[in-house]
């Protein structure tokens, strides 16, 4: 070959490679803008998880629809398993409609054409120029119209003469197919080229372009489509690294999936591949390069349908498979970690928030707990709880500071309507673990009365007791209201308030005028005065987590 030659191949390799990153590029953007765009749908998806097979399957090939990765919502559903979240037997048909989901791609990348390219390309131009708008929404759109415009610009830089359409590219692909027209070599080059740039969606799209101009004959694009689908997988194997052993079951039962649909779908292929190819040429007859487009997309949708279809009935199975080769393990110490929070969820912004949600609903179950126990104490001077006062405010601080150093990470690649919720959650972690470390100290109050041999007067105990009987209603209707973002109550909570601020003072009042006749014992006053300050203290902090759901601070008490 010419010193010529050599350089123009060369230069053809590197269109084609600027070409798939290009492709690779649109295919994120829009993944993102699709992401945060259907975030609230995502949602609902996730929240609709039950045991039923087929609404797994559902909700895996709509959010991979969603997120445009497969790779991705397997990420995403470690994540969830590893927080505890979902079980094996729930994430197993959501892994299966993944491979479903990410079809949607290829059908996409099919309908290339020369019109269709030429609206792509307005489209991307569209997008760009949104991108200048300073509206969130129009932003957003833009990202997205400019993501699904680039796909088809690195399609064309791929499928021009500069890289696929030149000769001696045509010629050199040619000839190393010639040499590994082995279907197990085809199966590899699918494996190693789709772990590599870890996006099936990305290596599918590469392939049917090469078919598309006719550098790669479809009887051997089948058996490399086959090989990515386990190509895919090394994401989710990678993302299991450190996570706990159902998380690892997850990645093994996706591995296990693609590994089985593939070796039965290549011994088919093997025996029945001319057949097979008819069967695609007669779908789409015409010899034009949508046509030849199609042909390959249509065997990844007939495999990944198939492939769920046959495999979904052993679901039972594959779990039991994956917890025989991966065995729990005995912990030596019990460690501290959040319970519906992971950082693989980092990646989806959207559900992390759904998850944090839910990790501040359990600390809000605990610091209630917590102050039913601390109540208990100072009333009673009883001290059976104190252990678990001391092992739930182990917990409470440690969810506070685990759940900031997490909202401080997500917060960096969020839209502007969640940085307000992120706002927000940051003031109601603080005011949860204030409220936790005050009843450390009604506790604290009860168990060194008991040691002094001390208690309240009656009178004393009866002005506590009211206290707190508003501050207890109090937190009935704060948790409704961060629960359920329920704001009807919002107007009693903050008249309830205004209550214990008023009743603070007289009880103080009332206080020291027993002191000054001489009617309480004085060694009782400076946990008196604890009491009544804390329980104050405690209104307070309860009125900003009930008016968090309408203000990032939680300290404004209007209604908007």
């Amino acid at each position: 070959m010419a010193a010529n030659d050599i350089m123009q191949l060369i230069g053809s390799l590197i269109w084609l490679l600027a070409g798939v990153g290009v492709f690779i590029v649109g295919m994120n953007f829009m993944g993102d803008a699709l992401e945060k765009t259907a975030g609230g749908g995502m949602k609902k998806l996730l929240e609709k998880i039950s045991n039923n097979r087929l609404s797994g399957v559902g909700i895996g090939a709509g959010v991979t629809a969603i997120i445009q990765s497969s790779s991705a919502t397997s990420v995403m559903v470690i994540g969830l398993v590893n927080a505890g979240v979902m079980t094996l037997m729930q994430a197993t048909p959501i892994i299966m409609g993944a491979n479903i989901g990410t079809t949607i791609t290829g059908v996409i990348v099919a309908l290339k054409n020369d019109y269709f390219n030429l609206a792509m390309y307005l489209l991307a131009f569209a997008g760009v120029m949104m991108g200048f708008s300073k509206k969130e929404k129009t932003k957003l759109a833009g990202t997205l119209c400019c993501g699904l415009g680039l796909i088809f610009v690195g399609l064309n830089v791929m499928s021009s003469e500069q890289a696929f359409g030149n000769p001696l590219v045509e010629n050199m692909f040619t000839e190393v197919f010639k040499t590994i027209d082995h279907p197990l070599l085809l199966i590899l080059v699918g494996i190693i080229f789709t772990g590599l740039i870890q996006s099936s969606s990305a290596s599918t799209g590469v392939v049917i372009t090469m078919v598309g101009t006719g550098v790669l004959p479809l009887g051997l694009a089948l058996f490399i489509i086959l090989g990515a689908n386990i190509g895919t997988c090394v994401t989710a194997l990678l993302a299991s690294v450190g996570a706990n052993a159902n998380s690892k079951r997850v990645a093994l039962i996706h591995f296990t999936f693609n590994v089985v649909g593939t070796a039965i779908f290549t011994a088919f292929i093997w025996m029945f591949k001319e057949p097979m190819v008819n069967f695609l040429v007669s779908l789409f007859p015409n010899n034009d390069p949508m046509s030849l487009q199609m042909r390959v997309s249509a065997f990844h949708v007939i495999f990944n349908v198939t492939t769920t279809v046959c495999l979904l009935p052993f679901v039972k199975l594959l779990v039991k498979y994956s917890c025989k080769v991966i065995k729990d393990k005995k912990e030596e110490t019990e460690k501290l970690t959040l319970r519906y929070v992971d950082d693989r969820l980092l990646s989806t912004p959207p559900v992390a928030l759904m998850q944090v949600k839910k990790e501040m609903d359990y600390m809000l179950g605990l610091v209630e707990e917590n102050i039913g126990y601390a109540f208990t104490a100072m009333d009673t001077g009883s001290m059976e709880n104190s252990e678990k006062i001391r092992k739930n405010e182990e917990i409470i601080d440690f969810t506070n500071s685990a759940l900031t150093k997490f909202l401080i990470r997500l917060s960096v690649n969020v839209e502007q309507s969640d940085e307000k919720i992120i706002g927000s959650y940051f003031h109601v972690l603080n005011d949860l673990e204030r409220i936790g470390d005050h009843a450390e100290n009604f506790h604290e109050i009860g168990e060194e009365m008991s040691k002094k041999n001390i208690s309240f007067s009656e009178k004393a105990r009866g002005e506590i007791a009211s206290m707190r009987e508003t501050v207890l209603k109090m937190f009935d209707i704060s948790k409704d209201a961060f629960e359920n973002l329920n704001k009807q109550q919002l107007p009693a909570l903050t008249a309830l308030e205004e209550r214990v601020d008023i009743r603070k003072d007289e009880l103080i009042a009332s206080h020291f005028a027993r002191l000054a006749e001489g009617n309480c014992n004085i060694d009782v006053s400076p946990y008196y005065s604890s009491a009544v300050l804390g329980l104050e203290r405690v209104a307070d902090h309860l009125v900003n987590v009930g008016y968090s759901i309408v203000s990032p601070t939680g300290s404004q008490k209007e209604l908007h």
